[in-house]
């Protein structure tokens, strides 16, 4: 089932730009497109429930509330779980707005009341139409935490994101989601070469003794994998598990021979991106 979205202005495929709320939390928009994704707006010293008994404090404000966002065409959810789609976002965003997630996000959704989950399955496609722009966002392979815990926590998918206009691909965007490394990464540059922008989620969150998210080394390691044009890591300092802040990714890219260009934001910053040249 293709998402219709109804079109106001003429879409720009000359600029886009990315908007860092915190976490994993940005608002990307190109074509005509506004997307939020994993929303999460809990202020400085709440807390989070991780389940199990596990829960994690928020350190950093987030940049701004959702009343203050642009309005939404679509959310992109990496997985359900407290720092990706918190109390706030469950309470105040649009419960018709599409959110394109997996299946066990779509049925936790479900009870919260949002109308319009879109399930996928890894390598599988959902097509967006706003207009004459066209986006398709593509359920990429991720893997949230070694096998021997894996079942305590929410499955997870990356994000690639394709934008048309018309039949023109103009742009692309892969988002990591909470991902360790894994042999199935190596896939994803077969089938999704030329990646424009990624989104990198590292911050080495540490829950019940495991390392569950990649660290500032691993992520620059997924960069490695991935070959994007240019990479943005975000989800690496917002929550008191986070165990790997900016700086080990700083160092790491350093290290690297990788081409790929490394662009830092902080919380409420604007990145603005365009197509190759």
């Amino acid at each position: 089932m293709v998402i219709d979205v109804p079109a106001t202005d003429q879409p720009d495929f000359g600029e886009g730009s990315l908007y860092f709320v915190g976490n994993a939390t940005t608002v990307i928009r190109y074509g005509g497109f506004s997307i939020l994704t994993d929303p999460a707006f809990l202020h400085a010293g709440e807390h989070v429930h991780l389940g199990h008994g596990a829960y994690a404090r928020r350190e950093v404000e987030p940049a701004c509330q959702i009343s203050e966002l642009p309005p939404l065409d679509l959310v992109v959810l990496s997985h359900h779980h407290g720092d990706h789609f918190d109390d706030v976002a469950a309470r105040e965003l649009d419960k018709n707005l599409p959110i394109v997630t997996n299946d066990h996000a779509v049925g936790l959704l479900h009870k919260q009341g949002f109308t319009h989950g879109y399930a996928l399955d890894t390598w599988e496609t959902q097509e967006v139409t706003k207009g004459n722009a066209r986006l398709r966002v593509t359920s990429m392979p991720g893997k949230h935490a070694p096998d021997h815990v894996a079942d305590l926590l929410p499955p997870v998918m990356g994000s690639m994101l394709d934008f048309y206009d018309g039949n023109d691909h103009r742009f692309r965007l892969y988002i990591s989601g909470d991902t360790l490394l894994h042999d199935r990464l190596h896939d994803i540059p077969r089938w999704y070469p030329d990646i424009d922008l990624a989104l990198i989620h590292a911050g080495g969150t540490t829950l019940l003794g495991t390392v569950v998210t990649m660290t500032g080394e691993q992520a620059v390691r997924c960069v490695e994998i991935i070959g994007p044009r240019t990479a943005v890591p975000i989800h690496y300092n917002d929550f008191s598990v986070f165990q790997s802040n900016l700086d080990d990714i700083k160092r790491a890219a350093e290290a690297s021979s990788v081409e790929t260009t490394f662009h830092y934001v902080s919380h409420g910053d604007q990145y603005r991106f365009g197509p190759r040249q």
